[in-house]
C-alpha cells in the first residue's frame, strides 16, 4: 500500500509540473505575442499617415518651385485653408495628428527632407508636455531635427512655432510657457532660426482667447487659425 501511495504521489508530481511548465510556456507566449502585436500597433498608425501624407504630394508637389513646410502635430495636419492663405507659396503640410518631437524625428525624410525646403515651420512640443516629456529633452530633439535639415542643405531656413495655449492643457500652462522661452532662447542662439509667437496672438490681456476653439478645447477654429496666420506671416518672405 505504502508503495503504491509513493508511487502515486510521483506521478501526480510529474503531471502536475508538466502541466505548470506548459501552461507557463504557453501563457509567455500569448505574453510576448500581446507585447509584440501592442508594439506593432503604435508605429503602423504613424507609418500609415506619413505615406497617405507622400502619396497627396506625389501628384501635387513641383520639384523646379521653391517649398515651404509646415510640419507638426495635429494643429499643423488641421489647418486646412494653410495653402489658400498663402498662395504666392508652395506649401507642403506635413502635419501628422498625435505626433511628438520624437515622431518628426523619425521622419524627418519622409516628411521635410524629401521635399528640398527653402524653410520649414516646426510645430512640436504641445503633445510632449501633455505626455510629461521633460523641456530639455523636448528642446534636444528639436536640435537633432535641425541638424538634420541643416545637413541636408545649410541655407535652410527654420522657424520654430511656439506651443499653443488651450482651454484642454491649459492646467499645463506653466510648462508651455517654460518650453517657449527655451524655443526663443534656442533661436536667439542661432540666428538663423527664427520663432513664432503664437501663444500672444491666442490671448486676451492674461486671459485665454475661448472663441477660438473647437468643442475639444484643444484643437482650432478657424478664428484660431486667422490669429496664425497674424504670427506666422512676417516669417514666409
Amino acid at each position: 500500500m505504502f508503495q503504491v501511495e509513493n508511487y502515486l504521489s510521483a506521478t501526480f508530481k510529474v503531471l502536475f509540473y508538466t502541466f505548470n511548465l506548459t501552461t507557463l510556456k504557453k501563457l509567455t507566449f500569448v505574453f510576448l505575442c500581446l507585447t509584440f502585436l501592442s508594439y506593432g500597433q503604435e508605429a503602423p498608425a504613424f507609418r500609415k499617415e506619413v505615406m497617405a501624407i507622400q502619396k497627396k504630394y506625389d501628384s501635387l508637389w513641383d520639384s523646379s518651385k521653391e517649398t515651404i513646410v509646415f510640419t507638426g502635430s495635429s494643429s499643423i495636419r488641421m489647418w486646412k485653408n494653410l495653402e489658400a492663405m498663402f498662395p504666392d507659396h508652395q506649401i507642403i503640410n506635413s502635419g501628422f495628428g498625435g505626433s511628438q518631437s520624437s515622431d518628426l524625428y523619425r521622419y524627418h525624410n519622409e516628411l521635410i527632407l524629401q521635399y528640398n525646403p527653402k524653410k520649414v515651420f516646426i510645430y512640436e512640443g504641445d503633445n510632449d508636455i501633455a505626455s510629461k516629456k521633460r523641456t530639455k529633452d523636448i528642446i534636444a530633439t528639436t536640435r537633432q531635427i535641425i541638424d538634420k535639415i541643416r545637413e541636408k542643405d545649410n541655407g535652410t531656413q527654420v522657424v520654430i512655432i511656439a506651443a499653443k495655449p488651450s482651454i484642454a492643457r491649459w492646467h499645463l500652462k506653466r510648462k508651455y510657457k517654460r518650453l517657449n522661452r527655451q524655443f526663443k532662447q534656442l533661436c536667439k542662439k542661432d540666428t538663423s532660426l527664427e520663432f513664432a509667437n503664437v501663444w500672444d496672438v491666442m490671448m486676451d490681456g492674461k486671459q485665454l482667447r475661448k472663441d477660438i476653439f473647437l468643442n475639444d478645447g484643444l484643437h482650432m477654429n478657424y478664428k484660431g487659425y486667422n490669429l496664425w496666420y497674424l504670427a506666422i506671416e512676417p516669417f514666409m518672405n
